[in-house]
């Protein structure tokens, strides 16, 4: 990276500090904290849901699966964009008309208060545990590709998320997440075009590819490739379209605007398939071996990206990029602790330790909640750091994959059953830990390729055995089960069943945002975006004076001009509706 790269990271971490210094006066309260007092508008909650949904694996891990195979991994970030549409047709109104302030409070509501610490306690030490995960996986990628210093990297990017949550709250992770989502996808668009333009153009880039990168008939072909895709379409829908990812949509301000949102998210997610994977494909060409450009890194694969993008882009873009990476991560990691920390005050320290505190109190436990927690994670990833990803991290790894399929599938049809008991929440995690522990112990690949009588198994197969066969025993017997507790319904008192045909009543209410928030601040919310949207554009759109090819000055202009536009088109709507609230003269 060169020193103009560097200045572009500088300026990424304190744009990412003034936009929470900039919202700190949109937090009166609890709800504003952490769900933006349900008054955030259709495009900042769609853009930062996007960047929810994915981490900088997208450019490591997944790239280098891409780099590897080919199509495949792409079968991943269509299930995402399935499960957004499928937000936006069905599941994301009805998420806001929830009405609460965490997703554990809608389980509460539906399953009651054993439910309600049970599902606490399983997300917050996992949500620790996951987010130390990717802030660990991030340093270990940036020492290895860049040479920064793994502790440091580790503990300037957590102090930074942590001062970008702790200061305004849901309102910083929802406006960073919307300006960032701005940057990275021009970039990766500007990436994938001169990657193409690199290899030769598409027929060219088609032509060099070995054949089986896009040989879609292989899922026909290949050992059970078939079955992994089905288990990743269904898994990718149900981790979406679950009460766990009703925070998304929680601060959004009305049921409308909570579908607009998730059209949105679905049709990034689409866009995202093409410039996120095309890039790796195209330096499997350029670099059919990356050891050396890499030879610090256990599988130079995960690289891939940064290879093509070192290669095809102009000095300084490369900056972007990294940002762009590290927004990834960031934006899912600032989302989780505020969403963990508001789990824990509004279901643990308020109903338990608290009862009777009031709102500014309960707002000052909230910020002390966010730093304990954000110290925990940069804590955790530094530990992971130091072990070397040895026995913890693949223990930790292992386990987060047997407890998330089934911690969603009861909140999945918890939303669209009415008549199960309230352990039917809690028991079908249960069965569903147990029959994770079965699929990856008992049900082996060996044992699944002798009984298929396969032949011997590669790589490829053999995982992609290992994440289907979880996902599908679970979804079959975890759904079995939840169907199966149907049969005690009646044995549930008579307020359990009030209870929850008041959540169903509840949850398919349109909102009347006029009426249940009262306060609107959408000319506010367009006016602050706009102007630091014009902001970011105009320092990108400086970059174009760095010394560079013709092609590489206009890269920086699209990028800039783009993030400028919208924030231009967003001051224009905030004047409109400032316009429209003025009363006439008498």
């Amino acid at each position: 990276m060169t020193q103009y790269d560097y200045a572009v990271l500088v300026f990424y971490f304190f744009f990412m500090l003034t936009i929470s210094w900039v919202f700190r006066h949109f937090v009166t309260n609890v709800s504003d904290y952490f769900r933006g007092g349900g008054q955030a508008l259709w495009w900042m909650v769609g853009g930062s849901a996007f960047m929810v949904q994915f981490s900088a694996w997208t450019f490591t891990g997944a790239a280098s699966k891409a780099y590897s195979d080919g199509w495949p991994v792409a079968v991943i970030y269509v299930g995402n964009a399935i499960g957004f549409l499928c937000n936006a047709l069905y599941f994301a109104p009805k998420f806001r008309q929830m009405r609460v302030v965490t997703f554990v409070e809608a389980i509460r509501a539906r399953f009651g208060r054993g439910n309600e610490q049970v599902f606490t306690w399983l997300q917050l030490p996992t949500g620790i545990l996951q987010a130390g995960l990717w802030l660990n996986a991030l340093g270990v990628f940036f020492a290895a590709v860049f040479g920064f210093d793994l502790t440091t990297t580790i503990v300037i990017t957590g102090a930074v998320v942590l001062m970008v949550t702790l200061v305004s709250g849901s309102w910083a992770v929802l406006a960073g997440d919307f300006i960032q989502m701005l940057i990275l996808m021009p970039v990766c668009l500007a990436t994938t075009v001169l990657a193409l333009l690199k290899v030769g153009g598409v027929g060219s880039f088609i032509d060099k590819l070995p054949r089986s990168h896009l040989d879609f008939s292989s899922v026909f072909t290949d050992q059970f490739l078939g079955m992994w895709v089905i288990a990743m379409l269904l898994k990718q829908f149900l981790n979406t379209n679950n009460m766990t990812d009703a925070s998304r949509y929680l601060c959004v301000k009305d049921s409308r605007h909570a579908r607009w949102a998730g059209y949105l998210g679905a049709g990034l997610f689409f866009i995202g398939i093409v410039i996120w994977f095309v890039p790796p494909m195209a330096a499997r060409i350029l670099h059919p071996d990356l050891a050396p450009m890499f030879p610090h890194m256990k599988n130079p694969s995960e690289a891939s990206f940064i290879a093509i993008a070192h290669d095809v882009l102009p000095v300084g873009m490369l900056g972007l990029l990294v940002c762009g990476i590290l927004a990834s991560t960031v934006s899912t990691m600032d989302a989780g602790l505020n969403k963990n920390a508001g789990i824990f005050i509004k279901n643990f320290y308020q109903p338990v330790l608290r009862p009777a505190a009031t709102d500014q109190q309960l707002l000052r436990a909230s910020k002390f909640a966010t730093v304990i927690l954000g110290a925990l994670v940069t804590f955790v990833a530094w530990r992971l750091s130091q072990l070397q990803g040895l026995t913890l991290f693949s223990l930790t790894v292992r386990f987060s994959a047997l407890v998330t399929t089934p911690f969603a599938i009861p909140l999945l049809w918890g939303m669209l059953v009415k008549n199960t008991p309230p352990w039917s929440g809690w028991s079908t995690v249960a069965v569903g830990f147990l029959t994770s522990l079965v699929a990856t112990y008992i049900i082996t690949p060996e044992a699944a390729a002798q009984f298929f009588n396969t032949g011997p198994l590669t790589k490829s197969s053999t995982e992609y055995w290992e994440q289907g066969i979880a996902t599908l025993a679970n979804l079959v017997v975890c759904t079995a089960w939840f169907f199966g507790s149907k049969w005690f319904w009646d044995r549930s008192t008579p307020e359990y069943k009030v209870r929850v045909l008041a959540f169903f009543d509840n949850m398919n209410r349109p909102v009347d945002f006029a009426r249940e928030e009262g306060a609107n601040s959408d000319a506010k919310q367009s006016m602050l975006i706009g102007w630091l949207c014009i902001s970011y554009g105009a320092f990108v759109c400086l970059l174009a004076l760095i010394p560079n090819p013709l092609a590489g000055r206009l890269a920086f202009l699209f990028c800039g001009g783009l993030v400028g536009t919208i924030g231009a088109a967003l001051l224009y709507t905030s004047r409109k509706d400032t316009t429209a609230r003025l009363p006439d003269r008498p």
